[in-house]
C-alpha cells in the first residue's frame, strides 16, 4: 500500500509514522527544532514548490525522513483511509 503525497512523491504507507498539520504543530518549539534538525541533516524532502501545509514523517531501515507537502493533512488522512486510492 502506498500514500501519494503530491507531485510525483509516493511513500509506502507502512513506513508513515505521522501526518501533521504544519500550521497547528509549528507553534511548538520542539516541532520547530525537529524540523530544523531534519533540514540540517538532509532528511527533508520538499514535495512541491508551493507553500507546505503538512509534513509527513516516515521511518524506513532505521532512518527518519520528513516530507513537506502542499496537501492538507486532512486530505492525506483521507487518502490513507481510502482503500481504493491505495
Amino acid at each position: 500500500m502506498y500514500l501519494h503525497l503530491g507531485q510525483d512523491c509516493v511513500v509506502r504507507e507502512k513506513t508513515v509514522i505521522g501526518i501533521f498539520d504544519l500550521d497547528n504543530t509549528s507553534y511548538s518549539k520542539i516541532t520547530r527544532e525537529f524540523l530544523n534538525r531534519a533540514e540540517r541533516e538532509g532528511r527533508t524532502e520538499y514535495v512541491s514548490d508551493d507553500l507546505p501545509k503538512a509534513f509527513v514523517v516516515t521511518a524506513e531501515e532505521g532512518k527518519n525522513r520528513v516530507y513537506l507537502t502542499q496537501l492538507a493533512s486532512q486530505t492525506l488522512f483521507k487518502r490513507a483511509a481510502d482503500e481504493e486510492f491505495i
